[in-house]
């Protein structure tokens, strides 16, 4: 059996290759100029989103029927993309309308396949508020948030490791897996909120440069917010920050890009 020491030499010795691989795999992103740690290339990222797409859409019941609005939910999109300078990424972005009328979400997958689900899209009164639920997920896709996600799980998970072996208790073994687990869970909560809140500001910035009104997104939070019902958890124990905060910084987004 190992001593205290030994695990606990180990487990400084995992955290520390988790950390080297995290801090040394840098990129420049193209459209925002921000400097991420990802491992991915983007064309990595187009195959991953190609590959995934389609089981993502089972998952929502499949492609809506209706042609006519799938094309009118791509032609919303192709527009904000075509008119910003969202163009000059490497993504190929397409969009699609998900047959799932109960679940109201929108989400986009590596390289530029974004998704909405009929049960959130019927509940959007304009193509203005469209075009806010599709141009913060068009930000994910060129903020990279996918492939910082994937980096930074593979952190967590390899820190979460290291917690695991340097503080097991050979009296009680689960429960120092447990506690890694936690940790490791609200570690990645907080990238979720930044890049929330990236997308919402970044989604203001195109819709106004591609002629859309940005305050049809703070109606959109209105919408979010009556379909979370009253029962939704904190800000602190959830990926997505509160409405009212998305809404106050989306307010922000809107006077610093509306000029």
């Amino acid at each position: 059996m190992r001593s205290r020491a030994t695990r606990v030499i180990i487990g400084l010795v995992m955290a520390l290759v988790a950390l080297f691989t995290y801090f040394t795999n840098t990129q420049e992103n193209p459209v925002t100029g921000e400097k991420q740690h990802i491992s991915m290339t983007p064309e990595q990222e187009v195959q991953l989103g190609l590959e995934s797409a389609p089981q993502m859409a089972q998952e929502f019941g499949g492609l809506y029927p209706d042609e006519k609005v799938q094309q009118s939910v791509k032609r919303v999109g192709e527009k904000i993309v075509n008119s910003t300078s969202v163009k000059t990424s490497p993504y190929k972005f397409d969009f699609h309308v998900l047959a799932d009328n109960k679940t109201v979400n929108a989400f986009a997958v590596p390289g530029g396949q974004v998704f909405i689900t009929a049960a959130l899209l019927d509940k959007l009164k304009s193509e203005d508020q469209l075009a806010g639920v599709l141009g913060h997920e068009i930000t994910h896709v060129v903020g990279r948030h996918s492939a910082e996600q994937i980096a930074q799980q593979q952190l967590t998970q390899g820190l979460a490791g290291a917690a695991a072996v340097a503080t097991e208790d050979p009296n009680s073994p689960g429960r120092s897996s447990a506690i890694a687990a936690y940790v490791a869970n609200l570690i990645g909560l907080k990238y979720g909120r930044e890049d929330e809140i990236e997308s919402d500001q970044l989604g203001v910035r195109w819709m106004i440069e591609s002629g859309y009104k940005p305050e049809a997104m703070i109606e959109v939070m209105e919408i979010l917010k009556a379909a979370g019902g009253p029962n939704r958890p904190s800000e602190f124990m959830s990926s997505h920050p509160d409405p009212d905060n998305r809404i106050e910084r989306i307010k922000e987004a809107i006077a610093k890009y509306k000029k």
